[in-house]
């Protein structure tokens, strides 16, 4: 074995996955996993570990799985982690705790998100839940979101003996992992689901369709539930569009519609009668891992997919990872490209779109070379569908409903990084409702450290 190169991972060919919904990453076997954490060097000041948002003990949970003491190495895992399975798959590792890894200096970085997921995988198996807390304190704290944030945040607060309730404003617990992220990439029921069975586990109880700001308001929930904290993990769910022309006809979807839609809908399967309209001509306006995988779904759905997007290949936003896999599947990508206007049929159906070509100027604010439309460059393709991934923000609903809570120009919850205190007494916030659209990993490590903020404030009290 040739310790400077990783364990390669099994995938579905992408000719085969290209035309479903299974899982495209088929993960480690027992074998392959101990092979792979014996290239861990075990360092004792472990980098890895500082590219982690959530803090979780590799090199402790990976000497077990190279022993084979798998069952360890998830209990390990699970007192950082509320969602391993999850974050196994959807974590940027290259740029987080693999980034830091020794092992990258000279060869490839130890496949730590795959080993967390061999991990999850395992225990789930095998029936492995993560410790309860041996005494409940009886206080109450209410949790407002039931994507990762959420089931972080309350997840560490039920092992540290509280009282908590989600209350989620869908019909299935799981936010964004449940209507965000596609069946290829991340299984609903088979990892979602029984990852928040595991939350359930710990005593966490959950409650859907209550939309905070219209069933409740969190003041209600405060002065006539008897919560002495709430969290607020609601999410960026409210979809940015370009303002150009065209945009508001049939056929034109936000990203977040297209996926939720799919994904709750069950768009995926053969037997469900779902109002969604895959196109046979797809446009994907974006970058990020978001516009991959609503490129992805539409592929799967049967269409020709082109992804737009006004910078080069190197600035995509989207993980590598993501655009490899979207590639070898046959996504065409229309680089250093914008949309100006969005062709309308008489009928007021979208029929293609006007494209202007694009160069890179100076940096902008981000550090990224600024597109500078490129003039008379401009030029139309036909399409039936186009999906808008521009980003998101939060939804105003909650802020607008909660007394002194502050929040600023992009209607963000304004909340200490440090512990998620905000302006308003015993409310804290964290995730996407904070920092805008992010990752899943920061999400989680924002409910982190808002749990540990909560207690703090009630064990003051």
């Amino acid at each position: 074995m040739d310790v400077m190169v990783k364990v390669p991972v099994r995938e579905q060919e992408p000719a085969v996955r290209a035309a479903n919904f299974e899982e495209v990453c088929l993960g480690y076997n027992e074998e392959e996993a101990m092979a792979e954490a014996s290239r861990c060097l075990n360092c004792k000041n472990a980098q890895c570990m500082k590219g982690c948002p959530v803090s979780i003990d590799i090199p402790g949970f990976i000497s077990q799985v190279k022993e084979g003491n798998f069952e360890e190495a998830y209990q390990i895992i699970s007192k950082s982690s509320a969602l391993p399975a999850v974050c196994g798959r959807v974590c940027p590792q290259e740029t987080q705790c693999e980034g830091k890894c020794i092992r990258g200096i000279k060869g490839e970085a130890v496949a730590i998100g795959k080993l967390e997921r061999f991990v999850a995988d395992w225990a789930r198996a095998h029936g492995i839940k993560p410790r309860k807390a041996e005494h409940a304190n009886g206080r109450k704290v209410a949790v407002i979101g039931s994507g990762p944030a959420g089931l972080t945040c309350a997840g560490d607060l039920a092992k540290m003996g509280y009282d908590v309730t989600i209350f989620e404003a869908l019909h299935e617990a799981g936010g964004v992992l449940v209507y965000g992220i596609p069946e290829f990439r991340l299984p609903k029921q088979e990892v979602v689901a029984a990852e928040v069975e595991n939350v359930k586990a710990l005593g966490v109880k959950i409650e859907t369709n209550v939309v905070i700001g219209k069933s409740v308001t969190i003041d209600e929930l405060m002065r006539d539930e008897g919560f002495e904290a709430v969290f607020i993990g609601s999410g960026a769910g409210l979809p940015r569009f370009m303002g150009i022309p065209g945009e508001q006809a049939m056929g034109v979807f936000s990203a977040n519609e297209y996926l939720t839609r799919n994904n709750l809908m069950k768009a995926f399967l053969e037997g469900y009668d779902t109002p969604i309209k895959a196109g046979k001509k797809v446009i994907v306006v974006g970058g990020g891992n978001v516009a991959m995988d609503a490129a992805r779904t539409a592929k799967r759905l049967g269409a020709e997919v082109h992804i737009v997007y006004r910078r080069s290949e190197e600035e995509l936003p989207a993980r590598r990872e993501e655009v490899h896999h979207a590639k070898e599947e046959g996504i065409i990508f229309d680089l250093l490209q914008n949309p100006t206007e969005l062709l309308v049929d008489e009928n007021g159906c979208v029929k293609g779109a006007r494209i202007i070509r694009m160069e890179l100027g100076e940096p902008d604010e981000s550090g990224r070379r600024s597109p500078v439309e490129i003039p008379g460059s401009e030029y139309e393709i036909e399409a039936d569908t186009v999906i808008m991934s521009l980003g998101t923000s939060p939804n105003p609903l909650i802020s607008a409903t909660t007394e002194g809570l502050d929040v600023n120009r992009r209607k963000c919850i304004v909340a200490d990084e440090a512990n998620g205190q905000t302006s308003k007494e015993g409310v804290f916030a964290g995730g996407d409702a904070v920092t805008g659209a992010a990752t899943v990993i920061l999400a989680m490590g924002a409910g982190k450290a808002a749990a540990k903020g909560i207690d703090a404030y009630l064990s003051e009290k």
